[in-house]
């Protein structure tokens, strides 16, 4: 039985305690959490009888409470405290970002790196999703050719201003470290590379408080490309409702699309760019099949990157959902996202991370200060 503490119970950190005192992931037992409000500490006592409680991090890593930390704190601290968890012995499964920037990263990874007889896991939980995970194995087993092209509308992030003004840390280059980019589409952003590799440039345009009242971006706009040519657009905002999901990859046999949890696949008869080559009419197109893929159905989310962590302790063989060495990956895109809209021109992957560093602390060092707050909210189905 793996011995678990939770270092953050805000919102998504309170939900991961509920998973496993609900018995959800049956291979863990909490043993500690820890959190900076005393509220929310008093909420573990009693949510948690068993449970030891701490204020800091730092102070349940050092306590030999737990055998591995899930830390779902502020971005900022996510290399730093799976860093010292590592010194400490622990494995970490860290939440999405792996961190803010990508050198602070560098630096969680070369600690990982340091005990390889840990676990190192990030909770990239839609990569459990089965329609994602299908569209990974049709791009990977070369069922659509070689990728053309790629388009994600992703405008389903609402947020109101109540969302925003609930945590001081939030919607604050010095607290949170971005905006829809940072927190809401760390998803997206994993998937988006996991499925088509990281684009070799970007160029982008962030409109910062262009909805609600934050200095950070919440609207976004990025076209990309790719090593092999191919092109991309990355749509994402917190401010539409209903707001839409739809990605859509095209290759040279065909073309995916997911939407409303639905994957469908247009496929070609033939592969296009030989068609174009022997095809000796002017407008036709090679024959196509439309097609419903079926899917496993299997969609466990956060309770199943859990449940793999756990799995990969008990024995290596297991694999993880991510390792949480692929968290620089999406957060190197976001960055670079970021970089090209602060300078106005396109960049190259990967990024000057040291101007990046500068320019985000250029930004830090006027953030707002916000009152502080003390509001959990219900996550179910947000992410």
């Amino acid at each position: 039985m793996l011995k678990l503490g939770i270092i953050g119970v805000g919102n998504i950190g309170s939900a991961h305690f509920g998973s496993v005192m609900r018995g959800l992931c049956p291979d863990i037992v909490l043993t500690a959490a820890a959190d900076r409000r005393e509220s929310r500490r008093e909420w573990i006592r009693q949510n948690g009888p068993d449970v030891q409680v701490f204020c800091e991090g730092s102070d349940l890593i050092a306590s030999g409470a737990c055998d591995a930390v899930l830390i779902a704190t502020p971005h900022y601290q996510h290399p730093t405290l799976a860093a010292e968890a590592f010194r400490h012995g622990l494995h970490v499964l860290c939440e999405k970002p792996a961190g803010v920037y990508t050198l602070q990263v560098r630096e969680m990874i070369a600690a990982a790196d340091q005990r390889p007889d840990l676990v190192f896991a990030m909770m990239f939980n839609q990569r459990t999703n089965c329609v994602y995970r299908k569209m990974k194995e049709m791009i990977s087993g070369g069922e659509i050719g070689e990728i053309k092209r790629m388009s994600w509308l992703v405008t389903d992030w609402y947020r109101t201003q109540f969302y925003y003004d609930s945590g001081a840390w939030r919607a604050t280059w010095a607290g949170e470290g971005g905006g829809v980019l940072l927190n809401q589409c760390p998803h997206q952003l994993d998937l988006l590379q996991w499925l088509c590799g990281l684009p070799a440039k970007v160029h982008a345009f962030c409109h910062e408080g262009k909805w609600h009242d934050v200095e950070i971006e919440d609207d976004v706009t990025a076209y990309l490309e790719f090593p092999n040519g191919a092109t991309g657009v990355f749509v994402t905002t917190t401010g539409d409702a209903p707001g839409t999901n739809r990605l859509e990859i095209t290759g040279t046999r065909g073309k995916l699309v997911c939407e409303n949890d639905v994957l469908t696949f247009d496929k070609l008869e033939m592969d296009e760019r030989a068609w174009c080559r022997v095809c000796k009419e002017g407008f036709r197109k090679p024959e196509c099949e439309h097609i419903v893929e079926e899917t496993d159905g299997a969609n466990p989310q956060h309770v199943g990157v859990m449940n793999a962590f756990a799995a990969a302790i008990a024995d290596r063989k297991n694999p993880l959902v991510a390792d949480g060495r692929e968290g620089i990956n999406g957060l190197m895109l976001s960055n670079a996202i970021h970089l090209s809209a602060w300078m106005g021109e396109t960049v190259t992957l990967p990024i000057d991370e040291k101007k990046f560093y500068d320019l985000l602390m250029e930004r830090c060092k006027t953030s707002r200060h916000k009152a502080d707050s003390d509001v959990t909210m219900d996550t179910a189905g947000s992410y």
